[in-house]
């Protein structure tokens, strides 16, 4: 890695991000509400034209800004015109793949390459980072253009807060066509703090911030104006509530609502795999203290006697200016995300490259100081690669016996551990690279027993492992157990678009609130076709409905002069209960 320079480690990276990312992405089908509600807007785009505010799931408006559906719409555009899996998911996986890339050069020219390398490593497979880099979901693209706007406001206070920072507005521009004014919120908020905390005045920094800030918003407004004018109160009702009810905890209805410590225990869980390393380190804390305890210069003189504040705000001055940098970004987006009653572990996303960053520099020192836990946590992965791949030959020869699952979720594993147990191709390729890896990396610690950061590298590389065959061979056989697919291709069998419209009834949408729910697998796979029955009040055509809803309302339906007669009951599950289709007229 000595010889590897700055330029070819980026294009190294590159390589490192498409392999891991793009093939794998369209393999698995949809098998939540929120990847095909957000794949459906852009679906709705290229078939209405409607590029502002389109109605999709029988009538609904978007719940988000546009440019997340237009970057889907124009992956699916260059690729045939049909949203699918894969042109859903591209823009989050690029998304991924240029905050990486950003997060390596930014580092790189600051702190040298192995710094920056190892940030986009930990960066790439942070659990969190890597999970939505490959969904269908605005947020990694709104985390993406956040992280980007502040390593560009760092480059905008390295030339001295002159000129305008344009590409950085613009990025907020594009956030805030995301998910709303936040997009601009965050950075302008962050990189106000450490503006002021590295001694610049007060009505400067918020000046300068202020007019950035309202600069990002004209884009935006231009198309809120536009939505405005399609969809008009009911538009402005919606943007109310998600972004100043959500924000102040006044949403007609509750949402992801979670206390303050649900994000400690998320960012623990987001950082998988690396946190184990952390916590394997933790047992050597009285040696990194030691060695702490030596780097650092205590403060004497006035310093010493001078306050608290005082001291942490001239300390702050002194240091590192991309540390504090860092370690502001993280600090504040933590905290402001702590204060909405609304929490959802992707909203901390923006703060987990910064951490990349201080993880990456304390691997570095845990070599220099040649902590066990290295040599543990990489002897833990390969054990776990290994026990993997074990698992799934035991499947393979029907050694382990379907009676293990029991209770109401039984059948589904069952299907699961079949589904994997079917794994066959070049699936095991994928199934055969970590465990290569693994006994690579206990060879390579048996013949070079000394510490040197090759092994921060490998186990590096041993993660990546873990992850091809994770999303190549084992996650696309698990999921698309739970995919509603083969469910629409049934129904579509039944009630062709050619025989009479979709229609769907559920009770606990029609009563909601707010963000009803709907049908949203089965009405992206069967091509944005289901209509609201009680809005459109029809006259024949085909309803959906689950058995439980429609135990209680198709009698009531029947009293207004409705006869039904039952066609089908889905053969999988479709929102926790069992769907019907049921062919319908009114005299």
């Amino acid at each position: 890695m000595k010889r590897l320079t700055d330029n070819r480690g980026f294009w190294l990276l590159v390589i490192i991000c498409c392999v891991t990312l793009i093939p794998f992405l369209g393999l698995a089908d949809f098998h939540t509400k929120g990847e095909p509600r957000e794949a459906v807007v852009a679906y709705s785009m290229l078939e209405s034209g409607d590029w502002i505010l389109p109605r999709n799931n029988g009538g609904e408006i978007p719940y988000k800004p546009p440019f997340f559906h237009w970057s889907v719409a124009a992956c699916s555009a260059v690729t045939g015109g049909v949203v699918d899996e894969f042109t859903s998911r591209l823009p989050s996986a690029l998304a991924l793949m240029v905050m990486t890339l950003a997060g390596y050069l930014f580092y790189t020219r600051r702190k040298g390459m192995q710094t920056g390398l190892l940030t986009a490593f930990v960066t790439l497979t942070a659990f969190e980072l890597h999970r939505a880099g490959a969904n269908c979901r605005v947020d990694m693209v709104l985390t993406a253009l956040t992280v980007c706007a502040l390593y560009l406001f760092y480059r905008y206070y390295e030339r001295g807060l002159r000129g305008v920072p344009w590409l950085a507005i613009l990025l907020m521009s594009c956030a805030t066509l995301t998910k709303g004014p936040v997009g601009s919120l965050i950075p302008c908020l962050a990189f106000g703090v450490f503006l002021l905390l590295r001694g610049v005045n007060f009505f400067k920094a918020f000046g300068l911030l202020a007019a950035w800030g309202l600069a990002s918003f004209i884009l935006p407004l231009c198309w809120y104006y536009a939505a405005w004018l399609h969809g008009g109160q009911e538009f402005l009702d919606l943007v109310m509530e998600e972004n100043f009810g959500r924000m102040t905890n006044t949403m007609s209805y509750d949402s992801c609502v979670n206390p303050w410590y649900y994000n400690l225990i998320t960012l623990v869980g987001g950082y998988v795999p690396w946190i184990l390393l952390v916590i394997l380190s933790l047992f050597s804390l009285p040696k990194i203290r030691k060695g702490l305890n030596r780097m650092t210069n205590k403060p004497g003189g006035d310093l010493a006697r001078a306050s608290v504040l005082s001291r942490c705000l001239t300390k702050m001055r002194e240091a590192d200016a991309v540390d504090i940098f860092s370690a502001v970004c993280i600090f504040v987006i933590f905290l402001f995300y702590c204060f909405p009653q609304s929490k959802r572990s992707v909203y901390l996303m923006p703060i987990y490259p910064f951490i990349a960053y201080f993880l990456a520099r304390y691997m570095i020192y845990l070599v220099k100081v040649k902590s066990k836990s290295i040599k543990i946590y990489g002897t833990v992965l390969a054990v776990v690669s290994l026990l993997v791949t074990a698992t799934l030959v035991l499947i393979k020869a029907d050694v382990i016996p379907t009676t293990i699952f029991h209770g109401r979720h039984a059948a589904q594993n069952i299907a699961m551990m079949e589904s994997i147990g079917a794994v066959a191709g070049w699936s095991w390729i994928l199934v055969a690279i970590p465990v290569i890896l693994a006994l690579a990396w206990l060879w390579y610690l048996n013949r070079h027993p000394q510490y040197n950061v090759s092994y921060l590298y490998g186990l590096c590389v041993l993660t990546f492992g873990l992850y091809l065959a994770l999303d190549g061979a084992y996650q696309p056989q698990v999921l698309n157990v739970k995919s509603q697919r083969p469910v629409a291709a049934e129904i579509d069998a039944i009630a062709p678009q050619t025989s009479g419209t979709l229609y769907e009834f559920i009770e606990e949408g029609e009563m909601a609130a707010g963000d009803p729910v709907h049908f949203f697998e089965l009405d992206f796979y069967l091509g944005d076709r289901i209509e609201n029955f009680r809005k459109s009040n029809p006259d024949s055509g085909y309803l959906i409905i689950t058995d439980l809803d429609a135990e209680k309302w198709l009698p009531k339906f029947e009293a207004e002069g409705y006869r039904f007669t039952h066609l089908y009951d889905s053969s999988r599950p479709v929102l926790k209960r069992t769907a019907s289709l049921y062919s319908f007229t009114r005299p």
